[in-house]
């Protein structure tokens, strides 16, 4: 008789603890959203002056509504208090979900959790956030890989040898840091190779015009410039073109523009970035999400950029390449 209500007391104590640690998984799992309550789908990003957020900004709303929803697509034009503005709006909007180019990998956060606090799930591309766990995805390029590639050829152009200058993108943007760092890692390791100048352009191809003409003035034997992007890239290349000189050029992005002033001799490569890609992608993960509850991919994902050279310039188009 003591057995048996030792059993059952043992039984009910092992239950409890079940139940106890069944809630606590409970509470730390990660919250279903299913939107807002209407079928409109936000698409943020910063100015679509930009040819490559132009191009994620087009092809995200195809997508949309393609798989039938209304699309209000706006940019904060790398503003975060005008990103912030542009949240509140989908958020008194009931956006069913929110795609978004973000500006800036902190000032976004709070952004991103005020959307997930109201139900509505957020999909970042291109630019990540120094959080995880609020936004349903942060699909990018592999900016580290692209440019460790487009350097490559960069070193071989200048012949292992001589003075070059580098354009830095946004300082808020991770990429900026990102593509900067992996330029180094290979450039740093020639002895011979010396950065002469380093400026910061903001992504922007007139600043990056402006920002070339002062640095040709300064350092007449230049040879080559590494460029953050393709914006400032094709900036620097119309300065020294100006200039009546030809140096050896690098980006990043894969813009249609970069590919012409590669295949016209006044660029050596760059990085495309699939916008295209990870724009479709992140819309596509987006309504099986608010279908399912789930996308079916970890939150951070990396796609690989190809390296644009003369040799397979034909082959880019719209940030897309055909194989």
């Amino acid at each position: 008789m003591k057995l048996n209500k030792f059993c059952a007391l043992s039984a009910m104590a092992i239950a409890a603890a079940a139940f106890t640690a069944s809630a606590a998984f409970g509470a730390d799992a990660p919250k279903r959203l299913t939107g807002g309550g209407s079928n409109i789908m936000y698409i943020i990003t910063p100015s679509h002056s930009n040819p490559f957020f132009k191009t994620e900004a087009e092809v995200a709303a195809a997508t949309a509504k393609k798989l039938g929803y209304e699309v209000k697509a706006v940019s904060h034009d790398d503003s975060p208090v005008k990103q912030s503005e542009l949240f509140e709006t989908a958020i008194s909007d009931k956006a069913a979900a929110i795609i978004c180019d973000n500006a800036g990998a902190d000032a976004t956060v709070a952004a991103v959790k005020r959307a997930y606090d109201n139900n509505i799930p957020t999909f970042l591309i291109d630019r990540e956030i120094n959080e995880q766990g609020i936004a349903q995805a942060q699909i990018v390029a592999n900016n580290y890989q692209g440019a460790k590639g487009s350097a490559e050829v960069f070193v071989e152009a200048m012949g292992e040898e001589g003075e070059y200058a580098e354009l830095l993108g946004l300082e808020s943007d991770t990429n900026a840091k990102t593509r900067s760092t992996a330029f180094h890692e290979v450039i740093d390791q020639y002895p011979d190779m010396k950065m002469v100048a380093q400026q910061t352009a903001n992504w922007d191809q007139n600043l990056a015009y402006q920002k070339m003409e002062t640095i040709l003035n300064s350092h007449p034997n230049l040879k080559g410039v590494i460029s953050g992007n393709d914006n400032m890239a094709v900036g620097a290349a119309a300065a020294i073109k100006a200039a009546g000189k030809t140096l050896k050029i690098i980006g990043v992005d894969g813009s249609n523009d970069a590919r012409d002033e590669i295949k016209a001799g006044n660029m050596t490569s760059t990085a495309m970035q699939p916008a295209a890609l990870i724009a479709q992608t992140a819309v596509e993960q987006a309504d099986k999400y608010l279908k399912t509850g789930a996308t079916g991919k970890p939150e951070k994902q990396l796609i690989d950029c190809v390296i644009i050279t003369k040799k397979n310039a034909d082959k880019l188009n719209n940030f897309s390449y055909s194989k």
